[in-house]
């Protein structure tokens, strides 16, 4: 049982207990009328804090999840440009060296940490791409158009990852940016 369910349950054994005793307190208040009216003012304001109390926990509830996901959205982000970014810059160099490598290592390290399986999947075959160019150290342009190519289809996955795939559509986003990539 989760804390919000056993809040719920302690709340609502509270809440019974509590109007069985102003029920009990209100029937044997027959006689006296102005005790009646306080009696259902006290039940009516508790039934109001309950209420009240109970839509706050869960504004606090929906507001810490939606804090939670923008952060790991912009952490995700964040670390996926990198990438690019870090693949440009290699690209561009024209080689990979061994400190280009370990960096990558560490970008891998971290982007396991918060990818879907699916990214996970394309990075992996992304990154046999990558080994086979550090082979010789030197990217040629065949070369560049492989990772470009793979990197394409890998953007098509973190796609996915950041923006929620439309279960509507039957769009392949990760061809058409591969179609894009291809065409340059």
């Amino acid at each position: 049982m989760n804390k919000s369910s056993k809040y719920l349950l302690i709340s609502l054994i509270t809440f019974i207990v509590g109007y069985l005793f102003l029920r009990f307190a209100y029937i044997n208040a027959e006689n006296i009328p102005f005790a009646q009216e306080i009696i259902l003012i006290v039940l009516g304001t508790i039934a109001t804090i309950a209420i009240t109390a109970a839509l706050l926990n869960k504004q606090s509830e929906v507001e810490i999840e939606k804090e939670q996901r923008v952060k790991i959205f912009d952490l995700k982000s964040n670390l996926y440009f990198k990438l690019i970014e870090f693949i440009e810059k290699i690209i561009l160099k024209g080689e990979i060296t061994e400190k280009d490598l370990v960096a990558l290592e560490f970008l891998t390290h971290k982007i396991s940490i918060i990818a879907s399986p699916e990214v996970l999947k394309g990075y992996s075959n992304f990154i046999k791409v990558i080994k086979n160019t550090a082979k010789d150290s030197k990217i040629t342009h065949l070369e560049s158009d492989e990772l470009s190519s793979s990197l394409a289809k890998l953007c098509g996955k973190i796609r996915y990852d950041l923006i929620l795939k439309d279960p509507k559509s039957n769009i392949n986003i990760e061809e058409i940016i591969k179609d894009n990539i291809d065409k340059l």
